[in-house]
């Protein structure tokens, strides 16, 4: 399984020189966005180039040393990383790691919003046999330490819920109602959820109703297809459409971030995933 921090593989850039057709997708009513990673093999500028003639909004999970390469474009960072000691398996659900996220976020915060970058992703971390109650609390008090920096600054931390099952073992923010709980407590208009349909569809399934229940407390979203993250296609168990269309039902302003390893020509797949979730 391909991370984030891998390379997608270096066919990826031949591909890229080929290009997408000029004339945007329609806008419909989701902002939709593409992750970085999933395309580290095409240069920043040539994703952007192409994401702003598909229609996109923007380009998410970013360094800060990035941040500014979008806006050439008429883009924006969509998501960035402002603490780089939070990772997946070492977050918020250890209050050793507390004092380390706040200076983080001190600089990496304000940063973004300089930049124009509405949100920060952050991390639980991994159990490690901590109790998942245990775990609710202590990432409570380290938001809750925070969501000050955030709200002053106009920038959404949103925490990451991931799969446990085949991609991040024992991670602790495996279930929506855990990252409910957890924002719910800290009670910040800066505080969210990130919810991968990828991941969750892992865990949980049901999302089109969890969605439902639970939108005041999510701030974004990541696709990736079911199973293999890959395409959003007629290979893959999601209805997207029915998905994106039941977001864009419930009024939701965020973004919609593709985050699925491409099969084939990744500026074709990507297209393909837009005009899929234009609703």
């Amino acid at each position: 399984m391909i991370t984030r921090r891998q390379a997608i593989g270096s066919s990826l850039l031949a591909c890229a020189s080929a290009g997408i057709a000029a004339s945007p997708s329609p806008a419909g009513r989701l902002r939709q966005s593409v992750s970085r990673w999933c395309y580290n093999d095409i240069p920043l500028d040539k994703l952007c180039a192409a994401a702003a003639r598909m229609g996109l909004q923007g380009i998410d999970l970013l360094q800060p040393a990035d941040y500014e390469t979008p806006r050439k474009y008429g883009l924006r960072c969509t998501m960035g990383y402002a603490a780089d000691n939070m990772t997946i398996p070492n977050g918020l659900n250890r209050r050793e790691n507390h004092a380390a996220i706040e200076q983080a976020f001190r600089t990496g915060i304000p940063q973004a919003a300089k930049a124009g970058v509405p949100n920060v992703i952050a991390f639980s971390g991994n159990r490690r046999g901590m109790s998942d109650e245990e775990g609710a609390a202590n990432a409570i008090a380290g938001l809750n330490r925070v969501k000050r920096i955030a709200e002053d600054n106009g920038v959404t931390i949103c925490i990451e819920l991931l799969n446990s099952k085949v991609d991040h073992p024992d991670y602790m923010a495996d279930h929506t109602d855990w990252g409910v709980s957890v924002a719910k407590e800290v009670n910040s208009p800066r505080v969210k959820l990130l919810y991968d349909i990828y991941h969750m569809q892992i865990m949980e399934g049901d999302l089109m109703d969890t969605i439902r229940k639970n939108i005041r407390w999510l701030g974004h979203f990541h696709t990736g297809g079911v199973p293999g993250r890959h395409n959003l296609d007629a290979t893959q168990e999601v209805n997207w459409r029915a998905v994106a269309s039941s977001i864009a039902d419930l009024g939701f302003q965020g973004y919609f971030a593709h985050e699925f390893v491409p099969q084939g020509d990744p500026l074709s797949a990507l297209q393909q995933a837009v005009r899929t979730c234009t609703v």
